[in-house]
């Protein structure tokens, strides 16, 4: 599914988010990325979704090197994944249901299909019964489920979250977590940046570290001592 060899990021300036960083989430597994504010983690993930790209290594995506993926190319492979971002990113003069069926608006689907396809993702987060509502009128943790339905609408293979529960209360971020679960128990790649170690440990799920733009724990890489 995820696949980097020896990464490096290199921004203008010089400063290097990520350094020789290798990978390998496997299709439908889970995983926590954590790490110290400014450790490489959003970096990480706006390359496996071509945001960035790495300026040294090769980063893959089902087998698709994304060193070399053309500009017309991405939306195709972006098709295939969901992004939650910390800050929602709504769109707060729109209700609720256009926000989460603008990816299905974008690619062209039915109107039919539209209205199937997002009244399923808003009931699957537990907000169907908000679908007319303006953004600004929800409370931060249901903003948060809006864009996860946004993000899943499309039913994509992987979903990556950065720092999906950072401005919730406990309560709020098990939920939203839990909700990350359901996912990978259907089949969905899921890799989740978070700094709540707390919650990640209950979740008892492989965790990366990075520190400084290396990766200095990786639970993938773990083989039990009776397959060694």
């Amino acid at each position: 599914m995820i696949e980097f060899h020896n990464v490096t990021k290199r921004f203008p300036g010089g400063h290097d988010a990520l350094i020789n960083v290798s990978m390998h989430l496997e299709t439908g597994a889970m995983a926590f990325l954590t790490g110290h504010s400014g450790a490489g983690k959003s970096t990480l993930l706006k390359i496996i979704s071509l945001i960035e790209k790495p300026t040294r290594g090769q980063a893959l995506l089902n087998h698709i090197n994304l060193n070399t993926v053309s500009r017309r190319q991405i939306p195709y492979i972006r098709r295939k994944i969901g992004f939650i971002f910390q800050d929602h990113q709504l769109l707060f003069d729109r209700p609720v249901f256009d926000n989460v069926a603008m990816p299905l608006t974008i690619q062209g689907y039915r109107h039919q299909e539209i209205a199937k396809r997002t009244r399923a993702a808003l009931d699957k987060v537990g907000l169907l019964h908000k679908e007319k509502s303006m953004p600004i009128t929800l409370s931060g943790g249901e903003q948060q489920r809006v864009g996860i339905a946004r993000a899943v609408v499309h039913k994509p293979m992987l979903l990556l979250a950065d720092e999906p529960t950072g401005n919730l209360d406990p309560v709020l971020s098990r939920e939203i977590m839990q909700i990350f679960i359901d996912f990978h128990q259907v089949g969905v790649s899921v890799l989740v940046a978070s700094h709540d170690l707390n919650l990640i440990a209950e979740l008892q799920k492989p965790v990366l570290t990075l520190n400084r733009g290396q990766m200095i724990h990786n639970d993938l890489d773990y083989v039990p001592d009776f397959l060694a």
